[in-house]
C-alpha cells in the first residue's frame, strides 16, 4: 500500500497506524498475534474516547457526535473503562 499524503502538519493517522501495526507484529517475531483486531480496538478505543472527552470538556453528547457513536454507547464505554 503507498504512504498516503502527509497532512500539512505531519504524517497521516493512516500511515502511523500501519507502522506501528507493522512495527508489532515484527516484534511479535514467529508467534502468531490472536485476535489482532480485537487487541488493537481494545488499545486504542479507550485513549481516543479519553482525549475526545478532553476535547469536548467532558460534553458526551458533542464527544459521542465526533466519534460517530451514540451518547448511549459511548456512555457503556466510559463505564467499560472507568472514565
Amino acid at each position: 500500500m503507498p504512504p498516503s499524503k502527509p497532512e500539512s502538519n505531519g504524517p497521516c493517522l493512516r500511515d502511523v497506524v500501519a507502522r506501528s501495526v507493522q512495527q508489532y507484529l515484527d516484534d511479535m517475531g514467529p508467534t502468531p498475534p490472536d485476535d489482532l483486531h480485537d487487541r488493537i480496538i481494545r488499545e486504542v478505543e479507550q485513549p481516543l474516547i479519553e482525549t475526545v472527552l478532553r476535547h469536548t470538556g467532558g460534553n458526551q453528547s458533542r464527544a459521542a457526535r465526533i466519534l460517530g457513536m451514540t451518547r448511549s454507547t459511548l456512555r457503556t464505554r466510559i463505564r467499560r473503562y472507568g472514565l
